[in-house]
Parts: structure tokens; sequence; C-alpha cells
């Protein structure tokens, strides 16, 4: 297949439609996490629906300081990847035409969400990703957009912003896509020396630590209920080959239920070792949070809930967040 190259709404509406559309945002630059996001919406959309990439720099979402200008363009590779994975076409507007007579007066709001972890480190991030992917719902007309859950509360406020405002779309949360080495994938990377990359794997394998921890807990308790609370219960540890520690593990466990503490303190132990190497990762935020509102959880929660992390190396911000499950409802995702 040919994928078209659009760069005006006109064109991207004069297309016909049969079946579902499809549309996955990004800012260019794109890899494998975004060819996963494409791939996706082509089995959405079916072999008669069309899917739709945007590319799309918006400069509403950078603050001052941040990286607009250095933020890589790398169009004819985009349309290339674009083109591999699936998608019928690429949608690449400019400024202009996304922003007629310059930056918009009247801009979306992302509330209390969107003042929290992210959106203190960047204020005003979130009011400008909403703003530009809510003139891109209206610019592509799609049946279903589809993000990637690395950006967790980017995910969790495209949500909300849908709901609240009755958009007629259909919202798809696609898993994070990760490299080999298990750093999430991101354009950012590419900013890493060898050296930065070696210690920005400490938030790929904090989050591991917690979400381990967080499952051994959740096994404990689970064996915890299956064995009576008696005398009994050591007999039986015993005899499956568990030793007296495990015994006292459950009442640890028992007295914790789901133990967020102990999930926060198993990550910050892999962050605090790595603000100690060369170069070092300096912390912007380590949070367990219900993803509902991004505020954190306590001891005694159940359901879901998200393990999120920022932090620099060098010169270069990332983020990364796993899911996990607290209480009855599971172990860790």
């Amino acid at each position: 297949m040919t994928t078209a190259l659009l760069s005006t709404a006109d064109e991207l509406h004069a297309r016909v439609r049969h079946g579902r559309r499809a549309v996955v945002m990004t800012m260019g630059a794109l890899h494998e996490g975004h060819a996963t996001l494409i791939r996706t919406a082509r089995e959405i959309a079916g072999r008669d629906g069309e899917v739709v990439v945007t590319v799309f720099v918006n400069p509403l979402q950078f603050g001052a300081g941040e990286d607009l200008d250095r933020y890589p363009r790398t169009l004819e590779a985009d349309l290339k990847l674009a083109e591999q994975a699936g998608a019928d076409a690429v949608f690449a507007p400019s400024v202009d035409e996304v922003y007629p007579g310059g930056q918009p007066q009247v801009r979306l709001s992302a509330g209390p969400m969107g003042e929290r972890l992210e959106g203190a480190a960047r204020p005003g991030h979130f009011d400008g990703v909403l703003t530009v992917v809510a003139k891109l719902l209206h610019l592509s007309r799609p049946d279903v957009a589809l993000f990637g859950q690395k950006d967790a509360q980017q995910l969790a406020l495209i949500r909300r912003m849908v709901r609240d405002l009755n958009f007629g779309v259909e919202i798809v949360g696609v898993p994070t896509v990760r490299e080999a080495d298990g750093l999430a994938l991101s354009s950012r990377n590419r900013y890493l020396s060898p050296d930065e990359r070696r210690t920005a794997l400490a938030l790929s394998r904090a989050l591991f630590a917690g979400r381990d921890r967080h499952a051994a807990q959740e096994a404990l308790r689970a064996r915890a209920r299956e064995v009576p609370s008696t005398h009994a219960r050591a007999e039986a540890l015993s005899a499956i080959g568990e030793s007296r520690a495990a015994a006292d593990a459950h009442a640890v466990a028992t007295a914790a239920p789901g133990g967020p503490a102990a999930v926060r303190a198993a990550a910050r132990q892999v962050l605090d070792e790595a603000g100690r190497v060369e170069p070092p990762l300096k912390l912007d935020y380590l949070a367990l949070v219900d993803p509902s509102d991004f505020t954190e959880i306590a001891d005694g929660f159940t359901g879901e809930a998200v393990l999120a992390v920022a932090a620099r190396v060098g010169t270069t911000r990332l983020i990364d967040n796993i899911p996990l499950t607290f209480g009855n409802l599971g172990a860790a995702s």
C-alpha cells in the first residue's frame, strides 16, 4: 500500500470513508512504539477502515527552557515507518493549519489532575496537550484514537476530557513498548550517551523492583489465605518446603495488605543507587497513584494503580510507569 501524505484538513476530509477511522497522534520521530500503535489501529479499523497518523510538534505543550527547537523532525522516515506499519495516511499539518491566526486565546484546562506529577514538573503542559488533542480530534474526525500507556497521565486526562466534554470518539490505550534492556521506547532516548543510557535503565529497574515486591507480597497473602492460621500452618509450610521465615513474612504481609509503602520502598532503593553513580540520575518524582485522578494511594487501597517515575539523566528527561493491581482483584499486572 502507498501511504498518502496530507498537510491540510481539507485534504483529509476529502478522503472517502467506508469503515472506521482510527487515528494515532504523534509528534513525529516515530519508533517501534509508534509502529505498535499503528498496527493496533490497523487491527481495530480492519481492512475496510482507515488508519491516519498525525505528525505535529505542538508548541503549546513545551514550557520555557524545554526542547521544542531540539525536538527531532524526521518526516520522511516517519512516513516510511507509518507505511510499513499499515497506515493509510499521514496528516502532517503546519502550525498555521492547526492554529490559524497564531496561538489560540481559548484553551482547554486539564484541571486538578493536570497539576499533579507531570503537571507539577511542567506547568501548563497538559493544558497544551488537551488543546491540541481536541483540535486534532476535530480535524481528523476519528471513530477511535489510540495512545500509548507510557504517557499514563496524559492518557488518563484525554479519557477524562472525552468523557467530560462528550467527544464522540473511543479512546484506546496501548501497552508500553520496551527495548530489550527494559528501557521504554521514546524519541528522547536518542539524546542519551552510552553512559547516560546505562544510568537511565534504573527507571525500568525501579518499576520492576516495585512490581516484584508487590507480586511477592500478593503470593504470600494468597498462601496465607490457603493455610489455616494455627500451628498446622507452620507444619504445612514445612511440608511443602517453606521455611519458618515464611510464617513471619505472612504476618508482615497481613499487617499491611497490598503494601503500597513496600512497593515504593523497593523502587526508591534502585533510584537512590542510580543517584550515586556517574552520570547520576536526578529524580523528579516516584509515585504510586490511583489512575482515576493521579493521587497517591494509601495502605489498604484496593483496585488498579500506576507506579510512575520521572527523572533526568544528563540533559534528557524520561518518564516511565507500570500498572499494578492491589487487593482481591489480583496480583501485579
